[in-house]
């Protein structure tokens, strides 16, 4: 009689370890995971202020939302444009294959015009500087830092192509 239970007991354990190591099976090869940072991919949740430039290196605005649809794909990114700290700003739609995505950081350029006679123009910081007549123009430009690349989770700025005053004009997004 002890054997007979002892050999159902062993017999059900060796039924339920079946069916256990039968639930822990592969995932179909069409099932893909992401364990890093994969070329190409980036997190949404980056892509939200992340800064829109015209090809002439100005500012125009920084991605506020994206838009997908129900098989995946990006329509469109709200890009929020005008204003300053916030007041006057407005939401536009931009179709997100009319923005240009650019992993280096954005060369900025700053030009000011001083006219003196007496002063000679100086470079300061790598600046340089060209003198004409009475009129002295300095130009500096600096770059930012580039991003290891283990952080690079999202584009450093987006390009699109049109003028600050264009992209004001384009109507206003509505949530």
């Amino acid at each position: 009689m002890i054997t007979k239970m002892l050999a159902a007991a062993l017999l059900g354990t060796t039924l339920l370890v079946g069916s256990a190591v039968a639930q822990t099976s592969t995932p179909p090869a069409s099932a893909k995971s992401a364990t890093g940072n994969d070329q190409g991919q980036w997190r949404s949740s980056k892509m939200i202020g992340v800064e829109v430039y015209n090809k002439a290196n100005e500012k125009l605005g920084s991605i506020e939302d994206l838009v997908i649809s129900t098989n995946g794909n990006i329509g469109s990114v709200i890009v929020g444009v005008g204003g300053f700290l916030g007041v006057g700003e407005h939401s536009v739609s931009v179709s997100f294959d009319k923005l240009s995505w650019v992993n280096e950081a954005v060369r900025t350029t700053t030009s000011s015009n001083t006219s003196s006679a007496a002063t000679p123009a100086t470079a300061v910081n790598g600046a340089s500087s060209t003198t004409t007549g009475m009129s002295t123009t300095t130009t500096a430009t600096t770059a930012r830092t580039e991003r290891a690349a283990d952080e690079k989770w999202f584009p450093d700025h987006a390009v699109f192509d049109a003028t600050k005053d264009q992209i004001k004009a384009m109507p206003t997004f509505k949530w």
